[in-house]
């Protein structure tokens, strides 16, 4: 088997991969491949040290695949057709390479950009016919709107606030009959709504519309989606795209978030993703006003409408009367003008009828500058089609150089696309799916960096609302229900006083005033002890809505009510009106949720929490954090849905797509990965392909140190850790280590607390000082958008050493103080000398005391059992309190192996991302140093849940796992240096 787009000559173990990953695609359904990335692929290219091996692989493998079975379909429909085979001939220009001609028909480009152009809008000379059809909707529309005033007790439709008029029209719903109410099949709006969709996943609202059967028709067969964790990784995958023969062949291109496409300045000051996506949404649907003037002078448009009366030569009625039956036809006229000169849309103001007998027409654009014009975005995918595979920093060039939305014009290039790249959630989400249209129909599905697959999967489905949240929400439902409630019909008042009462009974469930002194006390007597509060519990669904008197509301009619009414924009939407006026202040769109973003998110964040409710009782747990007392005052409470289950999540995906690939550097054991997603796929039918490390044995050196230099024993277990006598044990192994290991040293530490923690003690004992006068340190700062500088630095510091000093000090090197689980473990590479010997303080077990951990814990202890999903039985009650560690070990004693091992599997593999970071290609060399005794032991006595035994293979096989002393430790890691480095100078 020859894999042809491979740019060098590939390495047995990559050949075999790739071998791998083609019989996988063969047979269809889910494959697990483990290759430890950073396998170069020749000795000249030893420093192409990042993802190199296994990226290609994947690349060239899988493209492979789709272009030899798109020839085998090719062949299939000539031998079964063959008086079209002459024509077929000749359907390519000479102009073409032939696998493009085959790859990529003609066709198929003209009939995506049609598609394109439907789906988003840009096209659409065949909406004439639809506006001249919906007039007497329109028509009748607008009467009932006049009914519905009239009957309101309330017939102003203006109110005054300081001099300031505010017309409420726009805010009011439309009349909406319940199921109780006649509306057979649920409930319905008496009239068709004009706004968007406002589902608790309308991330990409009223952008998916129109774009289903036809589309999918025509999308290609075995479309790759190629995931991953972070956009730097989509960027890489990119990079090594480039490097094969597929890259200027086949149509790729590369999803991301508003916030990393973004080139709207203003938007972009905004900060958080959550502020940027939206005020993006906010600005497609607000529209800026641009007046202009036209003459009522096509008498054949006019007179179809029923405004212009050719029998006498004039108006059906007098235009300066601003009658309403006269606004009612200039809405007709708005519309049918959408249609027939394009523009996006018009208003229906009275006072655009001018003196001399003309109309204003108000245009309304996109309120984003870099989407007003339409004709930009098929510039931009032309212009993008030009250049082979682009990442996100080249679509956001191009966006900017011609002045459109890289954001939105990528999205746009996805139907015609044949390698898709985009992040996790982009994929794994299923609201984010549909709103980005994405087709899993038979396509091919990678998913990088699967280690932690599980759990990120299921924590996309999390809902959370905090009690400042649900206090914003309750409070403008209060104020638009009480504005309106004369004027709403039974349905509207009914549901909407169905919604008061939830938020009502979830802010008394976070009210602690109550018990506020025992909590108080408690807390008390955890700032003395520098713990959590124990405030948090845990509940079932249905023990949750029984308990606040809830359970007889049907949520499922609800969320469709407030999908189908349109209530949260019209209600947010009000509020943020009202309250900009009250305040004298333009209207502020970052919301009045201060850091957890607009009155829409708040909105967003109970749609997800009443949509979490309507799942089975024993797919979930709610978690209830109430307000507690604290030093600084009262902090705000919370209500958590903690999804356990991801089987249906993910067999949504599988059932699609003809292959799904889990690929990554370190996937065992692949038993708790499958009994977690796929519990339905026998094990036997379960493709699973791991190959060996490319570094030779000489180059690597891990070793469990069980002692430090003084002859302490090193234990970083939960209890011992803090003692001055362990911290300052392990400073001086580093002050060993900094003395005689070149370039280098990453250490690695539980959590970023317990980082200070240490960093503190050493500067306060001169311990720091002394390793300073040997390497440079620095540390992981917590903000990821530092860690760049700080990894820069670091990395200047290890390239410059023989060119200078630092404050007169001649440093050999540099440490680097960072922590498992933070950017640098997860996704950056320490090859050559930034990472010549790799530390890992302690097993960093997660805090047990983490309440949403501990039922994921009991979940999983439940997996397997005759009756799955039933709760294990514990010794703990059912309301489980979170900083509660007795009662967390009590669960962990109680489970008889997956709760354990799941357990135990969270601590290791981020051990093993962790130290992985080293040793990116054939020629690199590192020593790993395991620092804690329970790494240490006699292999013939280790048990199967040992720590080492959960270790790399290519890492548990050179393992040194005893040492007499320190000495001992300290012979072989300068024997291992002394060897390598003579090596290098060969």
């Amino acid at each position: 088997m020859e894999f042809r787009g491979f740019p060098y000559t590939p390495y047995s173990i990559q050949i075999d991969f790739m071998k791998a990953l083609y019989h996988s695609l063969n047979q269809g359904g889910v494959s697990i491949l483990e290759s430890p990335t950073g396998r170069s692929l020749s000795l000249s290219l030893s420093l192409l040290y990042i993802w190199t091996g296994k990226t290609l692989s994947i690349i060239c493998s899988a493209l492979q695949w789709v272009y030899d079975r798109r020839q085998q379909d090719k062949s299939k429909v000539q031998v079964q057709s063959p008086h079209h085979s002459t024509d077929d001939a000749h359907i390519g220009s000479d102009d073409e390479p032939d696998w493009l001609r085959n790859f990529v028909p003609n066709k198929d480009n003209l009939t995506q950009e049609k598609k394109i152009n439907k789906k988003f809008g840009f096209g659409g000379c065949d909406r004439r016919k639809n506006r001249k059809e919906s007039c007497k909707d329109l028509f009748s529309r607008d009467l009932e709107e006049e009914d519905c005033n009239k009957r309101g007790e309330n017939k102003s439709s203006r109110k005054k606030n300081d001099g300031v008029e505010l017309s409420d029209d726009e805010f009011l719903l439309d009349e909406y009959e319940s199921e109780e109410e006649g509306a057979l099949g649920g409930g319905k709006s008496k009239r068709k709504a004009g706004g968007v969709s406002i589902s608790s996943s309308s991330d990409e609202e009223g952008e998916k519309d129109g774009s289903d059967g036809e589309e999918e028709e025509e999308e290609k067969a075995f479309k790759i989606y190629f995931c991953s964790r972070t956009h730097s990784q989509l960027s890489q995958f990119i990079k090594e795209l480039r490097k094969t023969l597929f890259s200027n062949e086949i149509n790729v291109v590369c999803l991301g978030s508003r916030k990393n496409f973004c080139i709207n300045e203003e938007v972009l000051k905004l900060g958080s993703s959550v502020r940027v996506n939206e005020r993006c949404l906010e600005l497609q649907k607000n529209k800026k006003n641009e007046v202009s003037k036209i003459k009522l002078e096509d008498n054949r448009v006019l007179e179809l409408l029923g405004i212009w009366d050719s029998s006498v030569g004039g108006c059906a009625a007098e235009v300066t009367g601003f009658s309403h039956n006269d606004i009612l036809k200039w809405k007709v006229l708005s519309g049918w003008y959408e249609g027939l000169v394009g523009s996006d849309a018009y208003t229906d103001d009275p006072h655009n009828f001018s003196a001399e007998g003309r109309i204003r027409r108000t245009k309304a654009s996109s309120g984003c500058p870099m989407l007003r014009k339409h004709k930009l975005q098929k510039e931009f995918r032309n212009e993008t089609s030009q250049h082979g595979a682009l990442d996100i920093e080249d679509l956001v060039r191009i966006g900017r150089s011609i002045g459109t939305c890289p954001y939105y014009g990528s999205r746009s290039m996805v139907p015609a696309a044949d390698l898709v790249v985009l992040p996790y959630q982009s994929l794994l989400s299923k609201s984010s799916r549909e709103s980005l249209g994405l087709n899993l129909k038979n396509s091919i599905i990678v998913i990088d960096e699967a280690h932690n697959l599980a759990d990120s999967l299921i924590s996309m489905y999390d809902a959370k609302i905090t009690s400042s949240q649900l206090e914003s929400v309750h409070s403008h439902i209060e104020k638009y229900f009480t504005r309106f409630r004369n004027i709403l019909g039974p349905g509207n008042r009914r549901y909407i006083q169905t919604l008061m009462v939830l938020t009502r009974a979830f802010l008394q469930t976070l009210d602690n005033k109550k018990d506020l002194s025992n909590v108080n006390n408690c807390q008390a007597e955890e700032i003395a002890a520098d713990k959590k509060a124990v405030c948090d519990t845990s509940i079932a669904i249905n023990d949750f809505l029984f308990s606040l008197n809830i359970d007889n509301i049907n949520l499922v009619k609800l969320l469709q009510y407030i999908k189908e009414s349109n209530l949260v924009h019209k209600v947010s939407g009000y509020g943020e009106k009202v309250s900009s006026l009250q305040e004298g202040l333009a209207l502020n769109h970052n919301g009045g949720c201060g850091e957890e973003g607009s009155t829409l998110s708040s909105f967003r964040a109970l749609v997800d929490m009443l949509i979490s409710l309507t799942n089975n009782d024993g797919d979930g747990r709610m978690i209830i954090s109430k307000m507690r007392s604290t030093c600084s005052g009262l902090q705000g409470g919370f209500l958590k849905y903690v999804m356990l289950t991801g089987e249906k999540i993910f067999s949504e995906i599988v059932d699609e797509a003809h292959a799904v690939i889990l690929a990554g550097g370190t996937l065992q054991p692949i038993e708790e990965t499958r009994e977690r997603l796929f519990p339905w796929l026998p094990p036997n039918q379960l493709h699973f392909f791991s190959c060996s490390h490319i570094v030779p044995p000489e180059s690597i050196l891990p070793i469990a140190v069980s002692r430090g230099p003084s002859g302490q024993s090193f234990d970083f277990s939960y209890s011992s850790r803090s003692s001055l006598v362990m911290i300052e044990e392990l400073g001086l192994l580093l002050c060993n280590l900094v003395a005689f290991v070149p370039e280098g040293i990453v250490v690695f530490f539980s959590s970023f607390e317990y980082e200070g923690q240490v960093y503190d003690a050493w500067k306060k004992s001169g311990i720091l000082e002394r390793i300073m006068r040997k390497k440079r340190i620095f540390r992981e700062p917590r903000s990821n958008s530092d860690v760049e500088l700080i990894l820069k630095e670091y990395k200047e510091t290890i390239d410059g050493l023989s060119s200078g000093t630092k404050d007169g000090v001649r440093h050999n090197g540099a440490v680097l103080l960072a922590v498992v689980g933070g950017k640098i473990s997860e996704g950056i590479n320490f090859s050559d000398g930034m990472g010549r010997c790799i530390v890992m303080v302690g097993l960093p077990y997660p805090s047990p005391s983490d309440v949403e951990l501990m039922e994921r814990v009991k979940y999983i202890e439940s997996l397997g059992e005759p009756n799955c999903g039933k709760r294990p039985e514990i010794s703990v009650g059912e309301h489980y309190y979170n900083g509660d560690a007795q009662a967390a070990f009590s669960i962990l004693r109680s489970c008889k192996r997956r709760g354990k091992e799941y357990y135990e599997n969270l601590c290791m593999k981020a051990v093993n991302q962790s130290i992985g970071r080293a040793i990116r290609h054939i020629n690199d060399y590192a020593a790993i140093l395991l620092v804690d005794m329970r790494y240490s032991s006699d292999s013939s006595k280790r048990s199967f849940s040992h720590p080492t035994n959960k270790l790399p293979l290519w890492i548990k096989d050179r393992l040194v796992s005893a040492t007499n002393n320190y000495g001992e430790v300290h012979r072989l890691l300068h024997h291992f240096f002394k060897y390598n480095k003579k090596r290098e100078c060969q």
